[in-house]
C-alpha cells in the first residue's frame, strides 16, 4: 500500500475514533504505535517512561480525535505532536528525572565520531564511487543509485522504468559488475 492510501486509512480511522469506534483506536494504535513509541523513546531516553507516555498519548487520541481536521496536517504528524507534547509535559513536571552515571564514568565515555583521517578516506572513498557510477550508463547508474542509496526496491524501480523486473534487475547487476571493476582499478 502506496504512503497516500496509508494516510487516508489513518485519517479515516481516526475519524472513526471521534465518533467513539474502539475497532478503529486499535488500527490507529496498529499503524502508529511503533512511530509514535520512537519519537517518546528518543525525547525520554527511557523505556518504561516512553511506554507511559505512549498510553497517555492513545488516551488523548481517544478523547481528542474529533480535533483533528485533515486539511490541518496529516494523521501521523497529528499524532506526532500529541506524543512530543506529551513527552515534553512528563519531562517537564518533575515526576521524570533522567537518570544520570555517576561524574567518575566520563572518562570511560568512547567518543563514537569518526576520526579525522576516518573522514579524510571517506571523503576520498565517496568521491570515488561518484565517479564511477558517472562512468556508468545513465539508466545504470540512476538504477543503482535508487535502489542503494534512497532505498527503492527493484519492484518499484521496475514499475517506474515501465520494465519487467527481470530486465531491471539485470541492469542493475550489469552496472554493478562494472562499478566494481571501475573500484577495483
Amino acid at each position: 500500500m502506496d504512503a497516500d492510501a496509508l494516510r487516508s486509512q489513518l485519517a479515516a480511522a481516526l475519524a472513526r475514533v471521534a465518533s467513539g469506534d474502539r475497532a478503529a483506536l486499535r488500527l490507529v494504535y496498529g499503524m502508529s504505535s511503533a512511530k509514535l513509541f520512537g519519537v517518546c523513546l528518543r525525547i525520554l531516553n527511557d523505556h518504561g517512561e516512553a511506554e507511559d507516555v505512549l498510553q497517555d498519548v492513545y488516551l488523548t487520541v481517544w478523547r481528542r480525535a474529533a480535533s483533528f481536521d485533515p486539511a490541518q496536517a496529516s494523521p501521523i504528524t497529528w499524532l506526532v505532536a500529541i506524543a512530543r507534547n506529551r513527552c515534553i509535559d512528563r519531562l517537564r513536571s518533575g515526576a521524570f528525572t533522567r537518570r544520570a552515571a555517576p561524574i567518575d564514568t566520563a572518562m570511560d565515555v568512547v567518543d563514537e565520531a569518526p576520526s579525522a583521517d576516518d573522514m579524510i578516506a571517506a571523503g576520498d572513498q565517496y568521491r570515488r564511487l561518484q565517479s564511477c557510477l558517472d562512468e556508468l550508463e545513465p539508466r545504470q547508474a540512476g538504477a543503482i543509485r535508487a535502489a542503494f542509496l534512497d532505498g527503492s526496491t527493484y519492484e518499484e524501480l521496475a514499475r517506474r522504468a515501465d520494465m519487467p523486473l527481470g530486465t531491471m534487475k539485470s541492469i542493475i547487476r550489469r552496472g554493478l559488475m562494472k562499478l566494481r571493476s571501475c573500484l577495483q582499478a
